[in-house]
């Protein structure tokens, strides 16, 4: 009798059944499904952690106003120095007690809120390593240069990146959020601001080199979970410093520099405004409020957020 060779004894048929490829689909699919579920776990905890970061760094503050009369790096001398902390100047915004961190690196008769490389801004975080509020610990010392020069101090490396020693992440804390992102503040029309974003270069102004470090999408659920959602309003925006973009100036992280989507130093707008996809939010091009731009630009990385001292 013919055997046909697909039925000598031994050889297996090749291929598989439906029901075998549909057992390998779901397999597929299960395995899938559990890496982006992974992903977004990881992710909503990244942004519960880095809630609790601010809400932490608000607490500091806070207890360090209670303890000693004055914000963080706004405390004047002799005040500051009988504590033991960082010697002041004695211009304004180098420690003038007038609560808004502010600084003057010049000592002249001008201050600004966005000069961050010395004065209140620049021992803000000292102050609060100092009095044990807070675990990072900025690598200089009273004494090292003139007092309000921060980080430029003799001795130091005057412009920190991300892979100097010290690098940026030893002048300012990294955020919870990770991807380069780093907390620094601020202060704009007497409001005192955290902020995160990415920051991979410190200059005279330390946040010389800071870019938008979130996704539309965390930038979203930190903002709803935690104020209104809406990015030009609240205690929480999309403002951020970035000196290489618009000196001087607060911006919204929107696609670009002083007109993105708002004025200069962050003044909100309702004017049309066309998507684009460098948007963090935007009103698709009619005129009224705007939203973050979840469902188009939703994983791309075009954010950064402010929140007002609690």
């Amino acid at each position: 009798m013919y055997h046909s060779p697909a039925c000598k004894t031994g050889q297996l048929r090749a291929g598989f059944t439906l029901i075998e490829m549909s057992i390998v689909l779901v397999i597929i699919g299960l395995i899938v499904g559990g890496i982006l579920t992974g992903r977004d776990l990881i992710d909503a905890a990244s942004q519960r952690a880095q809630i609790t970061q601010i809400e932490k760094y608000n607490t500091a503050v806070r207890t360090f106003q209670g303890k000693y009369g004055y914000l963080p790096g706004d405390i004047p001398d002799p005040t500051a120095s009988n504590f033991g902390f960082q010697p002041r100047g004695t211009a304004p915004g180098q420690g003038d007690g007038n609560g808004i961190i502010e600084s003057n690196c010049s000592g002249g008769a001008t201050t600004n809120g966005r000069d961050a490389g010395c004065a209140e801004l620049g021992v803000f975080w000292q102050d609060l390593s100092t009095a044990s509020l807070i675990d990072n610990t900025p690598p200089y010392v009273a004494g090292s240069g003139h007092p309000n020069n921060y980080p430029k101090t003799t001795g130091y490396n005057a412009n920190p990146t991300l892979n100097s020693t010290p690098g940026v992440k030893d002048w300012i804390p990294t955020a919870k959020l990770g991807t380069a992102n780093f907390v620094y503040l601020y202060s704009l029309n007497g409001i005192n601001y955290f902020a995160v974003a990415s920051v991979t270069h410190i200059g005279w102004d330390i946040e010389s080199t800071a870019n938008p470090g979130l996704t539309v999408q965390q930038a979203y659920n930190i903002d709803k979970k935690i104020d209104d959602g809406t990015p030009q309003s609240g205690s929480v925006s999309v403002c951020y410093y970035n000196y290489d973009i618009h000196s001087w100036e607060v911006i919204y992280a929107a696609g670009g520099g002083v007109g993105a989507n708002g004025g200069g130093n962050c003044t909100p707008t309702t004017a049309a405004t066309a998507p684009a996809s460098t948007d963090c939010f935007g009103n698709n091009n009619t005129a009224g409020a705007m939203a973050y731009s979840v469902s188009t630009n939703g994983n791309l990385q075009n954010c950064a957020l402010s929140f007002k001292f609690q």
